[in-house]
């Protein structure tokens, strides 16, 4: 079996292309999609891509990666988005994970208004990049590999 990622965007990032270009640039999230997947396949990783602005549905996807043999992931790239800040259910679902998480933003989050400096999840996640653009998630991915493969 080869390895398996799972990517999960959180809320707001489906306008990705349209919202503050200035602070997120021009890239669509289904363009970041389609860059991970050629990444993935030159790597000869499985990928799979989950969005929601539903915290609860973002849960109920960690909670897919833990519990189901067909399902579960090796390793985990996560951008909470919004949540990052606030999300307790997030970081405790994260917990249930057994695999190394990256999380990802796309802006330098300690760069931006005081509020955003704070993240639930960051302490309890292998590593985080922030501020790279929509390049971050090419280069969890291939630090996911990186480790995975070790």
């Amino acid at each position: 079996m080869g390895i398996k990622i799972t990517v999960i965007h959180g809320p707001n990032l489906n306008m990705l292309g349209k919202r503050e270009p200035d602070k997120y640039g021009t890239t669509s999230l289904d363009a970041i999609n389609q860059m991970l997947a050629s990444a993935a396949q030159e790597k000869g990783v499985e990928l799979e891509t989950f969005q929601s602005n539903i915290e609860g549905e973002i849960v109920g996807r960690i909670q897919v990666a833990v519990r189901s043999t067909t399902d579960v992931c090796d390793g985990m790239i996560i951008n909470p988005a919004a949540y990052t800040h606030t999300s307790i259910a997030i970081r405790d679902a994260l917990l249930l994970l057994d695999c190394p998480i990256i999380e990802v933003h796309i802006s330098n989050i300690f760069k931006r208004e005081p509020f955003r400096h704070r993240s639930m999840t960051a302490d309890i996640a292998t590593g985080q990049i922030s501020g790279l653009g929509a390049y971050g998630y090419i280069l969890a991915l291939d630090a996911l590999v990186r480790m995975i493969e070790k």
